[in-house]
């Protein structure tokens, strides 16, 4: 199998079939990323050799040691869902052609990679598998996006996000927490969840801002531009989030940037999260958690 640089997919697609059909980001500005910071984006120039290759092996290995026949592909890089709707067509028959019984294709997709597909497009897309893809829409609060680079804005998420749900596609949200900075995070959630409850991801995800050398954003507060939320903070700002979310949907803080770890339904175990989070706030002390965040040395 063809793998480039260091493979990120989110938890639920542990036992998906990771092909690579991209490597980077499109982007590539986001003043908090260094997560492609050494990988500039490229695409197989043909899927019919390398990634055909990658089908052909995985159909042996999967056959010979896992005994089990895979039911999802997760397409790894950045953003995937950015290439043109005829390539990502091409990719969908081919992993229909070595794996038959593949019931969906999923991937990491920007907001802004949904505006390069009409609605027809779109539609034919999730036909071919294109299910359950996972948008980083960090936040909904406008003042951190433009701050960030993220390269769209509130009414992006809610309008893009919304021709998904007409087509069919479903999708999950990863939320950063702390992206909107000292003293405005709780106010960043509550815009956040304004948006959620307008549209139909399958989950919420949280994951906590970690502030490394390399990236800009470090840049911005030595300059005094921007100030870091405390850790106290932050898992206030995941509480008013939680609390203000309206829809049925999953809430997880799963990833590695986050000390404590937690799953639960909405409105199921509202309750049960919340009074987890209020533990931590009034029980773990913000040395401690600041210790947990200086030793996540990469993500």
């Amino acid at each position: 199998m063809h793998y480039t640089g260091t493979i990120w997919r989110p938890p639920y697609e542990a036992s998906s079939l990771l092909l690579e059909v991209t490597a980077g980001c499109t982007h590539h500005r986001c003043k908090f990323c260094t997560l492609y910071a050494d990988l500039p984006f490229r695409f197989r120039m043909s899927p019919s050799e390398d990634v055909e290759a990658d089908l052909k092996e995985a159909q042996k290995k999967y056959h010979r040691f896992t005994g089990r026949k895979p039911s999802r592909t997760f397409l790894t890089g950045a953003n995937p869902f950015v290439l043109k709707y005829e390539r990502l067509m091409e990719i969908a028959g081919m992993v229909h052609k070595y794996f038959p019984e593949m019931e969906t294709i999923g991937s990491f997709a920007r907001v802004t990679d949904i505006t390069l597909k009409s609605d027809e497009e779109l539609a034919s897309l999730h036909g071919a598998g294109y299910d359950g893809l996972t948008i980083g829409i960090e936040t909904a609060d406008d003042e951190a996006l433009q701050f960030m680079d993220k390269g769209y804005l509130a009414a992006d998420i809610l309008e893009q996000c919304g021709r998904l749900d007409r087509v069919g596609i479903r999708y999950s949200f990863f939320y950063l927490t702390g992206i909107s900075g000292a003293g405005c995070g709780e106010d960043g959630a509550r815009a956040t969840a304004a948006v959620c409850n307008r549209l139909h991801p399958m989950a919420v995800g949280a994951n906590m801002l970690t502030i490394y050398p390399d990236s800009r954003l470090y840049g911005e507060i030595r300059k005094g531009n921007w100030k870091e939320e405390s850790e106290i903070e932050k898992y206030k700002e995941v509480r008013v989030l939680l609390e203000a979310l309206e829809i049925p949907t999953v809430f997880a803080a799963l990833g590695a940037s986050n000390a404590f770890r937690m799953q639960g339904t909405l409105p199921r175990d509202r309750g049960k999260l919340l009074d987890f989070l209020d533990d931590i706030i009034k029980n773990v002390g913000e040395d401690e958690l600041r210790h947990y965040r200086e030793s996540v040395h990469h993500l």
